[in-house]
């Protein structure tokens, strides 16, 4: 009887080990569905409603969203606040693109009613980026959860800024439930923002890709940049810095029209670059920030031209394309497909910079950045969040060059960033 029930209990520890081996996909490798080891995985929105419902119980509730605002059920957080009898969900304020993601970039939405709810919606994006007093009268705690992309020039996290800032005017708490970052929370890549050039694509000095997730960026601005708001981050348990989205167990769903995979958003830190010159990005196509062309571009030449750069992580395939709106819409297209080979070698920022100045050098002619306003600044100025750059590459600097130029402030503020990291590991 002993050794029988020795070979039981030994079959059962084989087995469970090797359970815990197999469950735990959260490594950074992109295996997909991971939770990790430890506490099992929650969104700042589902500790809200489990634990920390006493934040919003009984008072009138003003929410910042966007499709994104989904539980890992993908209920919206919208309909749940609505139907909550110990919630009143008093207004809703979207976002570029709107609370219902149906709005193209740029595209500004007017106040209205929400059909589903018959809540009033009111816009974040256009005339009016920060909520005004009139917007708020009715709230008494300003709740903000959107997911963001991890790069500097994506407006949802100056729309969060903006609101902080309203929500410290009118003695309004302000509560962010986080969410992950996508690209993971350990890289930090590119120039930190000039002021100089701060915009609504880029509104405080942090690097292209920040490695934070927003509930680590609202603190970071309210502190470093004096918002002062009485801000509350409601944590995520079991996300660790080391996952990229697809070893989370969340679906994507799409935070823009525009980034409809995560490997859009891999791309995004240096593929957006593009948007700062005459070549299409590839808006108007299945693929936008991955497929890169113009019409007088040669794509075997391009392809073979930035492959021979060897950069870390990533090849480029010959494409050809008709956007169907945006730069050269309804007019076929040459250039390449970014693919990503290696996602921890691979370096979006550097590689983006890559293809502007290999198109630049190949295509002199043709080639143009946005024209410089009257201040002198181009909009790819804006998007890199200098000026420097744009004239590095004019005056035939190598990519290498400026990536050791901004070294320095970089290391600067990983100092600073460090004081507001959330999750350790």
């Amino acid at each position: 009887m002993k050794k029988w029930l020795i070979t039981i209990l030994t079959t059962v520890l084989i087995l469970s080990s090797l359970s815990a081996v197999f469950a735990d996909n959260g490594n950074g490798k992109g295996n997909g569905k991971g939770k990790g080891k430890g506490k099992k995985f929650e969104l700042g929105v589902e500790v809200l409603l489990n634990e920390e419902k006493h934040l919003i119980e009984g008072k009138r509730v003003g929410l910042i969203t966007n499709p994104t605002g989904v539980d890992q059920g993908l209920t919206s957080i919208v309909d749940t606040l609505h139907n909550d009898p110990e919630t009143v969900l008093t207004a809703l304020y979207g976002p570029e693109h709107g609370v219902r993601g149906d709005a193209q970039a740029g595209e500004y939405v007017e106040f209205y009613i929400d059909e589903k709810t018959g809540l009033p919606v009111y816009s974040l994006y256009g005339p009016t980026r920060k909520p005004t007093p009139e917007m708020l009268e009715d709230i008494e705690v300003l709740l903000f959860d959107i997911q963001d992309v991890g790069t500097r020039f994506y407006t949802y996290i100056y729309t969060m800024a903006y609101a902080m800032e309203a929500a410290q005017e009118n003695d309004i708490p302000f509560i962010v439930l986080d969410r992950p970052n996508p690209l993971g929370g350990l890289k930090v890549e590119g120039p930190v923002l000039d002021m100089k050039y701060a915009s609504f694509v880029g509104n405080y000095a942090i690097p292209l890709r920040h490695g934070m997730t927003v509930g680590e960026l609202a603190k970071l601005f309210n502190e470093e940049f004096e918002i002062g708001a009485d801000l509350t981050v409601v944590e995520m348990n079991g996300w660790k810095r080391n996952m990229y989205y697809d070893d989370t167990p969340l679906e994507f769903v799409m935070p823009s029209p525009n980034m409809p995979t995560l490997d859009t958003a891999l791309v995004y830190p240096g593929g957006a670059l593009i948007e700062g010159t005459n070549v299409s990005e590839g808006r108007g196509t299945t693929k936008p920030f991955e497929l890169i062309g113009a019409p007088f571009m040669n794509a075997d030449d391009l392809a073979t031209a930035l492959n021979d750069l060897k950069l870390p992580g990533v090849a480029f395939r010959a494409a050809s394309f008709t956007p169907t709106f945006s730069k050269h819409a309804g007019s076929l297209s040459h250039g390449v497909q970014i693919h990503i080979t290696d996602r921890d070698k691979f370096k979006p920022v550097e590689t983006g910079l890559h293809i502007v100045k290999t198109i630049h050098d190949m295509y002199p002619d043709d080639f143009q950045f946005r024209a410089e306003n009257s201040a002198g600044i181009s909009f790819f100025d804006n998007l890199i969040g200098n000026s420097w750059i744009r004239k590095g590459i004019e005056e035939g600097r190598s990519v290498e060059d400026l990536v050791s130029q901004w070294q320095g402030d970089l290391s600067e503020f990983n100092k600073v960033r460090k004081q507001y990291l959330i999750y350790k590991k």
